[in-house]
């Protein structure tokens, strides 16, 4: 991991350790934002046109 997603990471730590206190049906909704705003950061990461699948 990069210098400069620490802070990223960390935040994520946090997050999720603050859904894991919540109730089950809000703990699932608030695993489901997190999964697809990831999703979305991944889709929208350059890709390095020089790698080979």
């Amino acid at each position: 991991m990069s210098d400069s997603s620490a802070p990223d990471a960390a935040g994520l730590i946090d997050r999720l350790r603050l859904i894991e206190e919540q109730p089950l049906d809000t703990r699932a909704a608030a695993y489901a934002a997190v999964h697809e705003e990831l999703a979305r950061r991944l889709e929208s990461a350059p890709t390095d046109p020089t790698s080979t699948p």
